[in-house]
């Protein structure tokens, strides 16, 4: 069984016959949009959206962190850069 990562569920049919409803009434939480009962999409707000590609962000500055660690410093003038 496929795993559902939103707490809302609605069928294609449903979603485009009045897609601003359906995102209207998420109240900003992701929506699962079925096909032929299977996630075909998910729909989130443009806040939702943003939120997850600072949370990507991050995640990968702290990757790139813990490879620095323990590598030798250097000195560097911001005038050279």
């Amino acid at each position: 069984m496929q795993a559902i990562y939103a707490e809302s569920v609605v069928s294609m049919d449903e979603f485009t016959r009045d897609p601003a409803l359906v995102l209207e009434q998420s109240e900003g939480e992701p929506v699962a949009i079925f096909n032929h009962d299977h996630p075909a999409a998910y729909l989130i707000s443009a806040d939702y959206y943003e939120a997850l590609l600072d949370a990507l962000d991050d995640a990968v500055l702290a990757d790139l962190v813990k490879q620095r660690q323990g590598q030798e410093r250097k000195r560097v003038d911001i005038n050279e850069l």
